[in-house]
Order: C-alpha cells, then structure tokens, then sequence
C-alpha cells in the first residue's frame, strides 16, 4: 500500500480537493450562517465530511460497476463538473442551486454541499483515474485537517484576508480548476478512443 506513495501525486491530489472544497471561499456563506443564528459545529462538520467523503471514495467504484461505468467515463463526466464549478468561481455565477430544506447548518447547506458536494465526491472518483489511492487519502485527510482549522477560526482568517483577499483566492483557484477539469477531460478521452479502437 504504501510503496505506491508518491509524494508529487499527493501534492496535486491536495491541490485539486484544496480547489473544490473551496472552504476559504466559504468563509463569508459560513459568517452569514452564524449571524443568522445558526451554531456551525467544526468538530462535527469534519468528521462528517471525512466519513461522507472517504465512503464515497472506496464505494463509489462498487456503484459505478453496478452501473457499468468504467472510472475514465465517471472521469470524464467528473471533468465537466470541475469545469462548471470552476466557471462559478471565475465568473461569480451560480450553477449548481442548492434548494434543498435548511434545518441545521452544520449539516446542510456546510457539510453538505459545501464541503461534501457534487464536485468534490466525483472529483474523488476522477482523480482515481490518474492516482494511487493511498496519495488521494492522505491528500483528503490534510484538506480535512484544513477544513476543520478554518471551520475554528473563520473570523480571524476574514480579518487578516479581507474580502478582496477571500475574492482573489477563489478566482485563482477557479483558474486552477479550469486546467485540472481540461487535463483530465483529454486524459480520460485519449485513454477511452484507445479502448474503443483496440
């Protein structure tokens, strides 16, 4: 298991779910959360995260073969929801409308879509097209260690950000997100034509 570790790949495993987690980009949904009242609970909303995440990690490849997916299509499909969560980002539009019921906000709309989301459960399965598994875990694991740091700290990380700041990151991630979605599209596609053709 770990003889597969590689070092590089965990870097760009960390940098992609960093990218789609977006938690930084999150801060000011998180502020509006408590001034309205509703307690957000970091302890909880990590672990949740991490165990929706993790499963949907491991069982997502039993599901896809239920359905007869290979993991380079699930890959490609994953590629067109990095590009639109990337054009979010970029463009400061909304896609994806989060309408379901709001009852408590460790749980939705925090642990659910925002952390464990659409982007972030089919870029797991997308980068396990190209990864070791062992880089992509340790690579979730930090960005949970993350998640649960700004989760304790929102206030601070505004105040020494600023809104500009918050601003800037998720534009540059957006950037970001546009290549990783355009690399795994051709990688995925280049590898999908060659097993039709053989």
């Amino acid at each position: 298991m770990f003889s597969a570790f590689n070092f590089q790949e965990l870097v760009s495993a960390f940098i992609v779910l960093f990218a789609v987690i977006d938690i930084i980009g999150s801060i000011p949904i998180i502020l509006n959360l408590k001034q309205n009242g509703r307690a957000v609970n970091a302890n909880k909303a990590t672990l949740i995260s991490f165990a929706l995440l993790i499963g949907f990690f491991y069982a997502g490849d039993m599901v896809l073969k239920l359905f007869q997916v290979d993991i380079a299509s699930f890959a490609i499909a994953g590629a067109f929801v990095i590009f639109l969560l990337s054009l979010e980002m970029i463009l400061d539009i909304e896609i994806f409308k989060n309408q379901g019921p709001i009852k408590e906000a460790t749980l939705i709309p925090l642990v659910f879509p925002l952390i464990a989301g659409a982007g972030a459960f089919t870029t797991l399965l997308s980068l396990r097209a190209e990864y070791a598994p062992i880089n992509i875990v340790i690579a979730l694991i930090l960005n949970m260690a993350w998640v649960y740091l700004v989760l304790r700290s929102t206030n601070k990380i505004e105040k020494i950000l600023g809104k500009g700041g918050i601003y800037m990151i998720r534009k540059f991630f957006g950037i970001i997100l546009l290549a990783i979605a355009a690399r795994l599209l051709t990688a995925n596609l280049t590898q999908l034509i060659s097993q039709i053709q053989q």
